[in-house]
C-alpha cells in the first residue's frame, strides 16, 4: 500500500518501485512500430496526418491540393499538367463543399477564426465557438438570422465560457454586423442552447488592460483589489464590467504612481471617458468606507 509505481516498457508491465509487485502486465503499446531519432526523422516516418478540428468545416479530414504548381522534387509542372492540377482543384473544392449548410459552415467558420485572430483570442477559444455555431446550425436557428451574426455571437460566447471576455463594443469592431444585432443574437442562441455563462467578472479585463498600458504587476495587484472592495461594497451590480476593470485600472496607476491619462485607458479599453470618471471615483469611495 501506498507505493509508488513505475511503467516498465520493455516488458509491458507497471510495477512497484519497493516491492516489486506487478500489477498490470500484457500491456498494448500504442505508439508507433518505428523509431526516430531526431524531428526531421520523425516526420519523413510518420504516416499521420494533423489532428481533427471542429474550426474546419469537414473537421481537417478532406484533401487539400497545394497551389504551389511544383511537384514532389520542387521541380516547375509542364503548362499542360499545371491545367491538370488546377482542373482537379476546383473538382476538390466542389466536394469538400457538397451543400448548402457545409458551405454556411465554411463560411461561418471562416469568419470566427477571422475575428478570433484579431480580437487575440486563443485556439481553445475559437475550438469552442466553432462547437457553438455547430449546434446552432444542427438545431435549426439560423433561419431569419444572418451567418456573420450568429458567427459573431458565438464566438462571444466562447470567449466568457473561457474566461477571456471581449466587450461588445470590441467584438463589434471586427464584426461584419452591428452592436445590437450582436447582442440580441446571443441572447437568442444562448437561450435556444441553453448556454451556462456566468456574468462577465471585470477582474477577468484587467490582466489585459494592464498588459497594453505596460503597467507593474503591483498596479494590476491593486485594481484587483479596488474591485474586490467594490464588489463588497455592492456597487459593481449593475454596472458595465468593462468600465469597472478600466476605472480599476486608472485608479490602481495614479495609487502606483504609473500615471497613465484617461484617454489612453479609454482606447485600450474601447470605452468613454466619462464612465471611467464616474466609476473611477465610485471605486476610491467604496474602498474608502470600507476602510473607515
Amino acid at each position: 500500500m501506498g507505493g509508488r509505481l513505475e511503467s516498465d516498457t520493455e516488458r509491458g508491465e507497471t510495477v512497484c518501485s519497493e516491492c516489486g509487485l506487478v500489477v498490470e502486465e500484457d500491456e498494448i503499446d500504442r505508439g508507433p512500430e518505428w523509431r526516430a531519432f531526431d524531428s526531421a526523422e520523425k516526420d519523413e516516418k510518420s504516416r499521420v496526418g494533423a489532428p481533427t478540428t471542429k474550426m474546419m468545416h469537414d473537421e481537417g479530414l478532406s484533401t487539400n491540393i497545394g497551389w504551389q504548381d511544383k511537384d514532389a522534387y520542387g521541380n516547375s509542372l509542364s503548362s499542360r499538367q499545371r491545367q491538370k492540377m488546377q482542373r482537379l482543384r476546383t473538382w476538390n473544392e466542389r466536394f469538400r463543399t457538397r451543400d448548402s449548410k457545409e458551405r454556411n459552415l465554411k463560411q461561418a467558420l471562416g469568419e470566427i477564426d477571422r475575428m478570433a485572430s484579431a480580437l487575440g483570442l486563443p485556439e481553445n477559444v475559437r475550438e469552442t465557438a466553432s462547437v457553438i455555431y455547430r449546434r446552432a446550425l444542427d438545431d435549426d436557428l439560423l433561419p431569419g438570422r444572418s451567418i456573420e451574426g450568429v458567427a459573431t455571437a458565438s464566438l462571444y460566447a466562447a470567449a466568457r465560457q473561457a474566461g477571456t471576455p471581449r466587450s461588445l463594443d470590441e467584438v463589434a469592431n471586427v464584426s461584419r454586423v452591428g452592436k445590437d444585432e450582436i447582442a440580441r443574437t446571443y441572447r437568442y442562441v444562448a437561450r435556444e442552447l441553453g448556454l451556462e455563462i456566468e456574468p462577465a467578472d471585470p477582474k477577468s479585463y484587467v490582466p489585459r488592460f494592464a498588459s497594453d498600458l505596460e503597467l507593474s504587476d503591483e498596479a494590476e495587484r491593486r485594481a484587483r483589489q479596488l474591485l474586490d472592495s467594490a464588489q463588497e461594497a455592492g456597487i459593481h451590480s449593475g454596472k458595465s464590467p468593462v468600465g469597472l476593470a478600466a476605472a480599476a485600472v486608472y485608479a490602481a496607476s495614479l495609487l502606483t504612481n504609473e500615471k497613465v491619462t484617461q484617454n489612453e485607458v479609454s482606447e485600450v479599453a474601447d470605452i468613454s471617458e466619462v464612465t471611467i470618471r464616474n466609476r473611477y471615483h465610485e471605486l476610491l469611495e467604496a474602498e474608502e468606507e470600507l476602510q473607515s
